[in-house]
């Protein structure tokens, strides 16, 4: 943040802007939508995995980091208003202060005894959530704090308590829904001719962010040893404003510190990022296959952070039966089978939690890695490997990890997880040696032993 602040705020002095409105867009150019990004994450299924953890950890901390700013641009009051400003400040920091006491205080002896109260009903427990955020919205807006403020307080209330999942996955399509009206809201104040002179300056600070803020975030990760493609793919996460910086910008016209060519700018910088953003995460996984080459500046010789358990080729150790991508369920289970057949095994997943779980459980030598990647097949002991199984069910991965063990040498044999049976021919052609349909054997295995 502190990076993309500094070189936004000099990109925005060299398109002409006085200090103060180019203070605002530098700060509005950090934040990214974290409300966006997580809808594509869990789209995608990549929450769990390392670098979706990553993104959502750094875009929590700039939607805290936001609502802190909003708090001190409150607390500067109106353009112009310098008398008793330090008095001014003194009040809002002191109001801000109390509001988040009292709200501790309720977080630890009110909120969770009545919400288990009203957990009876999963109904009624979204009902309150929904009241509890407007509730902490006016209470905001009386304090003389912006409404978001007060709803962004009463999420963290809830995500506090036991029952944050619940209320979660039943505000997914509310969410989805008023994402809408928000947007409608900012189409309906878009007055393209008066932004018509305002394009060359957006379209500067909009390749800034959809280039400038991947290169920093992979610059950054690169430095603290993360492989480049757990760095590419969260750097794009960050290719494009959020939400938030619309409202510090409005916040900033109401408050008389910007004009509204200002506010056109920022306005037309959200509308190009996070267009070309969310395709740029949808095909995050093709685009990364064509940039890889060049990417290599951007990751350590040795990345500790990702460096795999196993030993690498090149430094020879006992042979090894099987690696095991995937350490689900149907994962775990073959694991823990071989294992009990004494077999050495190597299982490899991309959730650092499930790597944890299954490490304590059965003993198996874990890795953190992603099938996708293809600098991390290399970095397998494959050449001391008789079977590679794959049971992930999906056709996309099969292929690339089938195209990766070829282009490795691989010379065991393969296995891989279908969903149906008419995927077995084709997948025995791009050079599976066996192909597991886990429903089809289930089903299998059932009747004959109900025949016995």
């Amino acid at each position: 943040m502190v990076f993309t602040s500094v070189v936004g705020y000099f990109i925005a002095l060299a398109l002409g802007m006085e200090a103060v409105p180019a203070l605002y867009v530098a700060v509005a150019l950090t934040f990214s939508s974290t409300i966006i990004i997580v809808k594509l994450l869990s789209d995608k299924k990549e929450t769990d995995m390392l670098h979706g953890r990553i993104a959502i950890g750094f875009l929590i901390v700039q939607d805290i980091v936001v609502v802190l700013v909003m708090i001190g641009l409150t607390a500067l009051g109106p353009a112009g208003d310098v008398g008793g400003l330090g008095a001014q400040a003194l009040a809002v920091l002191g109001k801000g202060t109390a509001f988040v006491l009292v709200l501790a205080v309720l977080m630890k002896w009110i909120i969770t005894p009545l919400l288990r109260r009203l957990g009876r009903s999963r109904e009624l427990l979204v009902l309150a959530a929904v009241a509890w955020a407007v509730t902490l919205s006016a209470i905001a807006h009386h304090l003389g704090f912006s409404r978001e403020v007060g709803a962004f307080l009463a999420g963290v209330s809830i995500a506090s308590t036991p029952y944050r999942e619940v209320i979660g996955s039943r505000l997914v399509s509310l969410r989805d829904f008023l994402l809408l009206f928000f947007f409608i809201e900012l189409g309906s104040h878009l007055d393209l001719g008066s932004m018509s002179g305002q394009v060359l300056p957006s379209l500067v600070l909009s390749v800034f962010v959809l280039v400038g803020n991947p290169l920093i975030v992979m610059i950054i990760m690169g430095s603290m040893g993360y492989r480049k493609r757990t760095g590419f793919l969260a750097g794009l996460t960050v290719a494009q404003i959020s939400e938030f910086s619309l409202i510090l910008g409005a916040l900033g016209v109401s408050l008389g510190h910007l004009d509204a060519s200002v506010m056109g700018v920022i306005t037309l910088v959200g509308l190009t990022t996070i267009s070309l953003s969310t395709y740029l995460i949808l095909y995050s996984g093709p685009l990364y296959e064509r940039l890889a080459p060049w990417l290599g500046i951007f990751e350590k010789t040795n990345p500790g952070r990702e460096s795999p358990t196993a030993a690498s080729g090149e430094e020879k150790g006992p042979p090894v039966d099987v690696i095991v991508f995937g350490l689900g369920r149907y994962g775990a289970a073959i694991v823990r089978e071989l294992r009990q057949q004494g077999r050495h095994v190597i299982g490899v997943d991309s959730d650092p939690d499930i790597l944890r779980r299954y490490e304590g459980e059965t003993g198996v030598e874990v890795v953190y890695g992603d099938v996708e990647d293809p600098g991390f097949l290399a970095s397998l002991p494959l050449d001391r490997t008789s079977w590679v199984v794959q049971t992930i069910r999906d056709p996309h991965v099969n292929q690339i990890l089938l195209h990766g063990l070829s282009d490795s040498g691989y010379r065991g044999r393969t296995a891989v997880t279908a969903n149906h049976e008419h995927e077995t021919e084709k997948l025995h052609r791009e050079g599976a040696d066996l192909v597991l349909t886990p429903f089809h054997d289930a089903a299998t295995d059932a009747v004959r032993r109900m025949e016995q």
